[in-house]
């Protein structure tokens, strides 16, 4: 994990982080800023703590790869994530209301479509939900 970086002089500073949350009935995991590396983390997470029924998953601000890969996922990356996690649900995080990154703002969306029929994943499974956008999980 790479450290945090909203100002001028605070590089690494603070470290980003995603977290678990469990209900009496659910688990919900929020992914924050994350890059994929090998994966293996959200394998361990799965194994430690079981598949989640809701995984927030960001799905934007990614380009260009070569600067952004180690904080921030794309599409193809989150499904991966979907995949190692075997989380029942997933809700597109981090996209589509200002443009931070060299992709266009439709982009996050198209893509996670591509990649979530690359997979045979049925897209109500993973949502690139826009914002003001309502779901209820069950």
């Amino acid at each position: 994990m790479t450290g945090a970086s909203r100002g001028l002089r605070d590089r690494r500073m603070a470290l980003w982080g995603g977290f678990m949350l469990r209900t009496a009935t659910r688990l919900v995991y929020f992914a924050g800023d994350t890059g994929y590396g090998t994966g293996s983390i959200f394998r361990r997470m799965r194994a430690a703590f079981g598949s989640p029924d809701l995984a927030l998953l960001p799905i934007g601000a990614y380009d260009p790869r070569w600067f952004m890969a180690a904080q921030h996922v794309d599409p193809d990356d989150a499904v991966r994530i979907l995949c190692d996690l075997d989380a029942r649900a997933a809700v597109g995080i981090h996209w589509g209301v200002f443009k931070l990154t060299d992709e266009a703002r439709d982009d996050p969306a198209k893509r996670l479509s591509s990649a979530l029929r690359a997979r045979g994943i049925h897209e109500s499974r993973f949502e690139a939900m826009s914002p003001g956008d309502v779901r209820q999980y069950s």
